[in-house]
């Protein structure tokens, strides 16, 4: 599996990948767009066998004097779920946060997606809130990791 960042020709490929993965709540392909050319986003995507497999979108916030990471989302192809890449692609996205002077970082995800719930608990992030409706009709939990170097 091969980590590189996004480009605006993977746009089209990471849009299909996010209608895959989400219903109402995808972002659209202009936004996509935006995050990829965005300056304080971070768009990667991970590669096996030279197809996306899928990608991850970050972005960081400053307030306070204080750089926060936000995943905007983690999306993996259908076939190429449960084989690491969501792991990896935040595993990457961390680092990348970290060499930026990124503290800490949080993620939002649905209250009903348990896999996604589990991989997040076990990469160290932590539960901050639930968010009423935040997906429409389910709930969705703010999640938070504070950022170490390896």
């Amino acid at each position: 599996m091969k980590i590189r960042r996004a480009l605006l020709d993977d746009a089209e490929r990471l849009y299909e990948i996010e209608k895959e993965c989400f219903t109402f709540e995808a972002l659209s392909r202009e936004q996509i767009v935006s995050f990829i050319r965005d300056k304080d986003s971070t768009a990667l995507v991970a590669q096996v066998n030279g197809e996306i497999a899928g990608f991850i979108i970050g972005k960081i916030y400053t307030a306070n004097g204080k750089h926060a990471g936000h995943v905007i989302t983690i999306d993996v192809a259908v076939k190429h779920r449960r084989k690491g890449v969501g792991k990896q692609l935040l595993e990457a996205l961390e680092r990348i946060f970290l060499e930026k002077g990124v503290k800490f970082c949080y993620l939002e995800a649905r209250a009903d997606n348990i896999s996604a719930l589990n991989l997040y608990r076990k990469m160290g992030y932590v539960e901050l809130e639930k968010l009423e409706g935040y997906y429409g009709d389910v709930h969705g939990i703010r999640m938070r990791k504070n950022l170490r170097a390896p």
